[in-house]
């Protein structure tokens, strides 16, 4: 059985989420007031048909949002295994996304009249869940197609209950990725966007990925990188954590970036280790 309950803010993309899941097979249940966590997890778990549960809950339940982290301690009183997943992105974002598609924010009424305002309670409201998240998402740089993967990556095997890595590559022109747990830098390495043949190929082919590892330099921070993963992941482990986010970046997230997350998970998944992998920035223009 895997029964996962997502949370957070509206417009980052929580149907965008379910809707992968259903695709994989879950069942989603969206909107389910707090109050009937308990009760509708009991009916999930007499029921063998329905194997793979995902049940939303957000601000649209209004008032009775703020039973939702009680509701949670009560799951685990009863013994109840979840996964807390929170969808997030950046207010500038979400004002963008709301202004495109004209729909009404839930939490706009006679009190909060303003979309920004409505955005910020929301944020506020939400912080407490999102710091107990088992799993955070934030789609703020991420295209449909890119959550999708992600979404598919992380919850296919819905049996697995060990740590999935997830390794992002990013571009720091465009801001460090809010979910990260470790960044490593490799801006200090030589950048293949100088060499003209290299220049409009990326870490995902051979001789970009051949050039960057060419170097001394580049072998030792690899070696360096890997050793502190196989030293430290047991620990993460051992804490009980789901998710680890591991985010390299370059400058604008095409070539070395890209190369060091191909390499590690080449060395993680050879170490037996479950990994995501996000290349964040790699279709942007430079």
């Amino acid at each position: 059985m895997s029964l996962l309950i997502i949370s957070g803010l509206s417009g980052a993309g929580k149907s965008v989420v379910c809707n992968n899941l259903e695709d994989i097979g879950y069942f989603c249940i969206d909107n389910l007031p707090p109050k009937l966590l308990a009760p509708v997890c009991r009916l999930q778990l007499d029921n063998p048909t329905t194997k793979n549960l995902v049940i939303v809950v957000d601000s649209r339940s209004q008032a009775m949002f703020e039973d939702f982290l009680s509701e949670l301690d009560e799951l685990k009183q009863r013994n109840i295994d979840y996964q807390l997943i929170f969808i997030t992105c950046e207010r500038e974002i979400l004002l963008g996304r709301y202004k495109q598609t004209r729909r009404k924010h839930p939490l706009v009424s006679k009190e909060i009249p303003s979309l920004e305002d409505a955005i910020n309670k929301e944020i506020e409201i939400c912080r407490p869940v999102m710091e107990r998240a088992d799993v955070v998402i934030d789609t703020t740089h991420l295209r449909p197609q890119q959550l999708r993967q992600n979404i598919i990556d992380m919850f296919k095997d819905a049996d697995y209950d060990g740590l999935t890595i997830k390794l992002i590559s990013f571009g720091y022109r465009h801001s460090i990725p809010n979910e990260s747990d470790l960044v490593y830098d490799v801006r200090c390495l030589p950048n293949p966007f100088y060499i003209d043949e290299l220049k409009h190929d990326s870490g995902m082919d051979d001789s970009v990925f051949n050039y960057v590892f060419s170097f001394p330099q580049s072998a030792s921070m690899s070696g360096k990188i890997m050793d502190f993963l196989y030293e430290f992941i047991p620990y993460y482990q051992r804490e009980g954590k789901n998710e680890l986010v591991v985010s390299i970046g370059c400058t604008s997230g095409h070539h070395r970036s890209v190369s060091f997350v191909r390499y590690i998970d080449e060395h993680l998944k050879e170490a037996g280790y479950r990994t995501v992998v996000v290349h964040r920035d790699i279709d942007k223009e430079y």
